[in-house]
């Protein structure tokens, strides 16, 4: 495959750019200024970080070609990206819908631009401090937002509360939570875990390194206590699942997990006194939908999803093929030997514009062998960021994996799998996790080139 990319490519692009080192670095400082400019079009424009990430695998393709490097494509997880891209094709071309195939030709650019992550941008110690800072920045304008908009009833721009009681932050529908789980961990966690490893090398001197550690529990705190108060069931139980992963992971934060568990507690304990719309929203509807899974909303997207994946099991119908055939009446086959009855999906409570669930989106959309394929490109993804774990030399990499693990797994309730600013922030982890991992086993300056084989 590398050497059809190279023969296709090279006579094109060689000529012009092979003797100029100065194309390459304007090239890198053009996607270097895109990748700063990702995380604010995330929050605030769905067009413009689609744009920027689209920009930046444009870019990389040309990098390729101006430096010889197309090793990055022998990668497991690439083939595997190619392969549930071409799934994905095969099942939007059986629908029959032009929309479907036409926005499944656009899929390939999301991973490329984790590719473009991982061997190009990120490998960069530097790039990726600056990056962690401004994770943290934005998590900061979240957090003032979100308190903002609990004191005086709206937030800067003048949105209020969500309908349902949650808290909006810096945005007008309630994807605060969601957003600030991904900021948290690779923008916030390192800090912390900074900190706190500092004082277990440090504790002979002075006081300092006590006030720091009473800071960093204050912070960590603070930001669970925030995060609760948005009133988001599924991202509360993200942020508790990812900091416990990261106690299993790290001894020395086991520990300040229990204060924070016990602090967490407390503030869910008092939400009827300071959050009302919170703690209904948090606890009360939580309670109800565990207790009535089946025949709430969520329950029945479900099920529809189910119906549909094993209605249509080897080529599933398409990108898009959930919203569009959701109002459609659709019969499953009974499957005795797994237990599994005959099911029809609801057609009045069971649609959405999509099923809520990230590998429910991906088998109704390329059928259960795409949905294999994507959940063992997850596991080479996680695998990857696994065999690289070292805590006290690099607690970034460590963070990154656990919100990979947070973000990817199954039982969950999701935003829609293929569309930004979701995608986004997943393929910024997922090629961040892995450029922290290259960088963890090549120490030397050359790793940028050393993108082999996983």
């Amino acid at each position: 495959m590398v050497s059809v990319f190279e023969s296709f490519f090279d006579p094109l692009f060689t000529p012009f750019v092979a003797s100029s080192s100065h194309f390459v670095k304007r090239l890198t400082g053009i996607a270097l200024c895109c990748l700063f400019l990702l995380p604010l079009c995330l929050f605030y424009s769905r067009a413009g970080a689609d744009i920027l990430a689209t920009l930046i695998g444009l870019l990389f393709l040309l990098y390729s070609v101006c430096t010889q490097q197309w090793k990055w494509i022998r990668q497991n997880w690439v083939e595997l990206a190619a392969l549930l891209c071409g799934l994905c094709l095969l099942s939007s071309f059986l629908s029959g819908v032009s929309r479907s195939w036409l926005q499944a030709l656009c899929v390939p650019r999301v991973f490329l631009f984790v590719a473009a992550l991982q061997c190009w941008l990120l490998p960069s110690k530097r790039t990726a401090l600056w990056l962690e800072r401004l994770f943290m920045l934005f998590a900061f304008w979240l957090i003032s937002q979100v308190w903002i908009q609990y004191f005086t009833g709206h937030n800067i721009m003048g949105h209020p509360r969500w309908a349902d009681g949650a808290l909006t932050g810096p945005f007008e529908k309630p994807r605060a939570s969601s957003t600030f789980i991904m900021l948290f961990f690779p923008g916030i966690m390192p800090s912390i875990i900074r900190g706190l490893h500092h004082q277990q090398e440090n504790h002979q001197h002075a006081s300092s390194p006590w006030v720091n550690r009473l800071f960093s529990l204050i912070f960590l705190a603070f930001c669970v206590v925030t995060l609760i108060l948005i009133g988001q069931r599924m991202s509360t139980l993200f942020m508790l699942g990812g900091l416990t992963l990261t106690a299993l992971l790290i001894p020395f934060f086991r520990f300040p997990f229990l204060l924070i568990t016990c602090v967490a507690g407390l503030f869910i304990a008092a939400l009827p006194f300071v959050s009302p719309p919170s703690y209904a929203k948090l606890v009360l509807k939580f309670i109800d939908q565990m207790q009535h899974f089946g025949h709430s909303d969520y329950g029945l997207l479900f099920r529809s999803a189910t119906t549909m994946v094993l209605a249509h099991p080897w080529f599933g119908l398409g990108i898009d093929g959930f919203r569009r055939l959701c109002h459609e009446t659709i019969h499953s086959p009974a499957f005795p030997w797994l237990g599994i009855p005959a099911l029809q999906n609801d057609t009045h409570h069971g649609c959405n514009i999509h099923p809520h669930n990230y590998y429910l989106h991906v088998a109704t959309s390329a059928g259960i062998p795409g949905l294999l394929v994507f959940c063992w490109l997850v596991l080479c993804w996680l695998w990857k960021g696994a065999k690289a774990l070292n805590v006290s030399h690099n607690p970034r990499q460590a963070m990154l994996f656990v919100v990979c693990c947070v973000a990817f797994f199954p039982i969950a309730s999701t935003s829609s799998f293929f569309s930004f600013p979701t995608i986004g922030w997943l393929c910024l982890s997922v090629g961040w996790l892995l450029a922290s991992s290259d960088t963890s086993q090549h120490t030397d300056n050359s790793q940028q080139k050393t993108c082999q084989r996983t």
